[in-house]
């Protein structure tokens, strides 16, 4: 990982890491190799309060961009979307599913009894 831009973000208490990656040979990096590579980057970085957005790999190119949110506290980190901290969760072992809403059962089984009812 290459670090094309670092910029520190003192109102929101974060720093924003542009990286670009270049894998010949291997696949587009999974979210949890790019979170571990940009708290390496970071001195006292916690795995924990990073997340990896803006993720790109271009076609055919062995090469991914992406830009690394580095937070310095939880509070500071609370101003993710539920869906980006979800996301980066599932890797971490944590439930991530509790902010997705749940399926209700019932609009199925009235689906069900519809179809089948007239004929």
């Amino acid at each position: 990982m290459q670090v094309i831009e670092r910029k520190d973000n003192p109102l929101l208490d974060r720093v924003e890491i542009r990286f670009v990656w270049d894998h010949p040979n291997s696949s587009t990096p999974k979210l949890e190799e790019m979170v571990s590579a940009a708290t390496k980057i970071e001195p006292g970085a916690n795995s924990e309060l990073v997340f990896v957005k803006d993720v790109s790999t271009r076609y055919g190119m062995p090469r991914t961009t992406g830009l690394a949110l580095i937070y310095a506290s939880e509070e500071a980190a609370s101003i993710e979307p539920s869906y980006i901290v979800g996301r980066h969760n599932k890797f971490r072992g944590e439930d991530g599913a509790s902010d997705e809403p749940a399926k209700p059962e019932e609009s199925q089984s009235t689906d069900e009894q519809e179809e089948g009812g007239d004929e």
